[in-house]
């Protein structure tokens, strides 16, 4: 009888090396510390095989999913880590339902394309990092910059003379948020070079925008109603608009109700 168990013992530290040995092939680690936490759970409970290999394989890719969605959400550029589970909702109960939706990534599929509008403070750019977060979980590539910043990069990139390669770069991005469009005026060279990059996504990959002000301002921000128009039908034409409501949650216990009205001009924005 010691024999026999002696044997078993044996057979069973010759298989824990090999399953090591195996795993570090397939590069999976994880898969020599799942099997052998599975494995007297498996036999206590009379797992088939099958089972038992399907559990360990599945600890597997949600170790390897985690892991790739923390190194997405790390290279994504968001100026925090936000999630719909952070947002109070109950100043802006309206858009709860349809931002649970926009979570579960089907714009994305769709190549479409979300356009967060509203004044300062009411959770725009929260919203917007929740959803590029959401996404990054999902598996796709984000990559989250200011409108200023998005213009400053393609400027570089046209003066280099490799905009279309960037633009060809930044395709292969599942989505691309523009935070604050509205902001600061945009010059009409780099409204056209803004244009392009809008372009360039339509009907491929998706956007997510926010802006201080609504669609009929963007002519006096880019510099150019044709342009501003050009590229609103383009945004629009396949994109969930939502517009928040409501005074800046920075100033909530402050004393100050409002903030100055916002009023555009060509070429200048007032705040």
């Amino acid at each position: 009888m010691a024999t026999r168990n002696t044997a078993k013992t044996t057979a069973s530290s010759e298989s824990v090396k090999q399953i090591t040995y195996l795993a570090a092939a397939l590069k999976a680690p994880r898969i020599t510390e799942a099997a052998a936490r599975l494995a007297d759970q498996a036999r206590d409970a009379g797992w088939t095989h099958e089972d038992y290999l399907a559990a360990v394989l599945e600890r597997e890719v949600s170790a390897r999913n985690a892991s790739g969605a923390r190194l997405r959400i790390r290279a994504a550029g968001f100026p925090g880590v936000k999630t719909l589970e952070d947002f109070d909702f109950d100043a802006q109960p309206a858009a709860r339902q349809q931002l649970a939706a926009l979570a579960s990534g089907g714009f994305l599929v769709e190549a479409r394309n979300v356009v967060l509008l509203g004044p300062p403070g009411t959770g725009k750019t929260h919203l917007a990092t929740a959803l590029g977060v959401a996404a990054a979980r999902h598996g796709h590539r984000v990559l989250f910059a200011t409108a200023t910043d998005w213009v400053t990069r393609l400027t570089d990139a046209h003066r280099g003379g490799r905009l279309p390669q960037e633009l060809t770069r930044l395709r292969r991005y599942g989505l691309i948020i523009v935070d604050e469009v509205g902001y600061l005026p945009i010059e009409q060279d780099a409204a056209n070079l803004f244009f392009q990059l809008v372009s360039s996504r339509y009907e491929h990959a998706s956007l997510i925008l926010t802006s201080n002000l609504p669609f009929s301002g963007w002519g006096g921000v880019f510099g150019d109603q044709a342009v501003a128009a050009a590229m609103i039908d383009r945004i629009v034409h396949h994109a969930d608009v939502l517009t928040l409501k409501g005074a800046s949650y920075r100033l909530r216990g402050r004393g100050i109700d409002s903030l100055p009205s916002i009023r555009t001009t060509t070429g200048q924005t007032e705040s």
